[in-house]
């Protein structure tokens, strides 16, 4: 019985054998792998400077492009002014965005912005029937003028 005992042990260290010099070459793959990538990053680095100078030439092309666009059609549909709002910017026909300009024209030129807070508009006679209230914020401006503007 002694032999079969030892006959076990032995079969049963073969295995064990054979996965231990798996796992030895395994590491030994991996070092050549991490050898070979840092000469190809090299070259690529190498390769990499001459397209930068040839992608500063295409920059200014591509910036051709975003300043061909369009305006959004919505905001140039001229509005006509209500009695109140056309006391100040005239009663023609006006886009949104050239009533806010001519406000702020209005504005700035009869000095009504707050001077402690220059992001407030004081009303005078002609804006407080405009705005219902005597001090508005620049932010408020465009939605007040929204409810003017037919």
């Amino acid at each position: 019985m002694a032999k079969k005992t030892a006959a076990k042990k032995t079969t049963a260290k073969k295995p064990a054998a054979k996965k231990a010099t798996a796992k030895k070459a395994a590491p030994a793959k991996k070092a050549t792998a991490k050898k070979a990538a840092p000469a190809k990053k090299a070259t690529a680095k190498k390769a990499a400077a001459p397209k930068a100078t040839t992608k500063k030439v295409a920059a200014p092309k591509a910036k051709k492009a975003k300043s061909a666009r369009k305006p959004n059609a919505a905001f140039m549909v001229a509005l006509t002014p209500s009695p109140a709002l056309a006391e100040v910017i005239g009663a023609t026909a006006v886009p949104r965005t050239e009533a806010v300009r001519k406000i702020w024209v209005y504005i700035k030129k009869n000095n009504l912005q707050n001077p402690k807070n220059k992001r407030n508009i004081l009303a005078d006679d002609k804006l407080s029937k405009i705005f219902g209230k005597k001090e508005v914020t620049m932010f408020e401006l465009a939605g007040i003028l929204g409810k003017h503007l037919n």
